[in-house]
């Protein structure tokens, strides 16, 4: 079983923020330190070597993903992948076209969507989900009222950021691709999170983080294109791209995964990963963080003025969880208070004016660093 001596985390510090930069065990740095290794022994014939480990990298993610190697490559980070969609497709985006969106983005995402898209002349169209949130299939309404005949892209997040929730991804894919919508998602927080497959999911572009739940080292995404719209889906920096005389995978990956000297190694470690994964018990490891997690749900929301995010608490499957503050809560003091007072790393933020905590559990959480986070939140919120 893994446990917290797995990775490098401080001991003074209870971290219940896994969900932002993720945290990498020591067996996964040290994988990744082999290949940078590797490269500085002889970085030219490594760069020899690049384009064949790459392939052989593609295909492991592929096969984890539920996707073939030709439609995916591997980014930075899903914010990256963000810009690629929106600066490929704001392209052809014409003034007063629409891109629909829900107001529980992540914030880099939406500046993206205004800097590629918005500039030329599209409008951004916000779909508003209250908080509580409600059932999921009334989520699937409350966004799709909001296309109209000018709706030409549909980008939401599969697992919200700030607020911790999963849209109803599935459904509404299906139904923008029967009126022609396309559909760009940001799974910054699925893979390793929750079950992904994504040519049963069909969207046309998904990004997704491997450095949070699969725990890789930082620097390791996805971009998947659906076939039919990589020859439009064109890269952000370019390289070589096609004309190289080392690559000629095709012109998709080519364009997009190899962009000039950087380091690979973050991308070769994730068949490793998966790996240890698989070694793990990764389906053990997430039931017993969804079981914390709704244990500390229901103890947070015994203090008096917390609420839960979800109406429908049968929701909550996620290894994070979201409850909202009593109205009026200073959250910069609360999120310095439990930092500097009870040394608890957990992400305590106003959301469309909304005051939230917003806590993680991995394999690295314990209950108590759960109940430690209770007692200070009720401490805090004392009579």
């Amino acid at each position: 079983m893994l446990t917290r001596d797995d990775f490098f985390l401080r001991q003074d510090i209870r971290f219940l923020n896994h969900g932002s930069f993720g945290a990498t065990p020591r067996v996964l740095l040290d994988e990744c330190r082999r290949w940078q290794e590797r490269m500085e022994q002889q970085p030219v014939l490594m760069h020899r070597e690049l384009p064949a480990l790459m392939y052989q990298a593609r295909i492991a993610l592929a096969d984890y993903l539920g996707c073939k190697a030709q439609d995916v490559v591997y980014v930075t980070n899903s914010t990256f992948g963000t810009n690629v969609a929106a600066h490929a497709i704001g392209r052809t985006l014409g003034a007063g076209d629409e891109i629909l969106v829900s107001d529980h983005e992540y914030g880099a995402c939406i500046r993206a969507w205004n800097t590629h898209a918005v500039s030329r002349g599209a409008v951004i169209v916000t779909a508003h989900i209250p908080m509580p949130v409600p059932p999921i299939d009334d989520i699937v309404d409350i966004i799709w009222a909001g296309v109209t005949e000018r709706t030409r892209v549909l980008f939401l997040s599969h697992i919200t950021s700030p607020t911790a929730i999963t849209l109803p991804i599935a459904e509404l894919v299906r139904r923008a691709r029967q009126r022609g919508i396309i559909t760009v998602i940001d799974g910054s927080h699925v893979p390793g999170h929750i079950p992904l497959h994504l040519d049963e999911l069909g969207a046309d572009i998904y990004t997704g983080n491997m450095h949070k739940w699969m725990c890789t080292p930082k620097g390791s995404a996805f971009l998947h294109v659906r076939r039919e719209l990589q020859d439009a889906i064109g890269p952000i920096v370019v390289s070589w791209g096609p004309e190289s005389q080392s690559l000629h995978h095709s012109s998709f990956i080519d364009e997009h995964e190899y962009l000039g000297t950087r380091d690979p190694a973050p991308f070769l470690t994730v068949p490793y990963a998966i790996e240890w994964m698989t070694s793990n018990d990764w389906p053990a490891v997430q039931e017993r963080a969804r079981t914390l997690v709704r244990w500390c749900m229901d103890e947070l929301t015994s203090i008096p003025g917390i609420t839960a995010m979800h109406v429908d608490r049968r929701d909550e499957q996620l290894q994070m969880g979201a409850v909202l503050l009593p109205v009026g809560t200073n959250v910069d003091d609360l999120k310095r208070k439990l930092y500097d007072e009870y040394a608890i790393e957990v992400v305590v933020h106003a959301w469309r004016s909304a005051p939230i905590i917003r806590f993680s559990v991995h394999a690295h959480t314990t209950q108590h660093d759960l109940a430690a986070l209770v007692a200070a939140v009720r401490d805090s919120f004392a009579p």
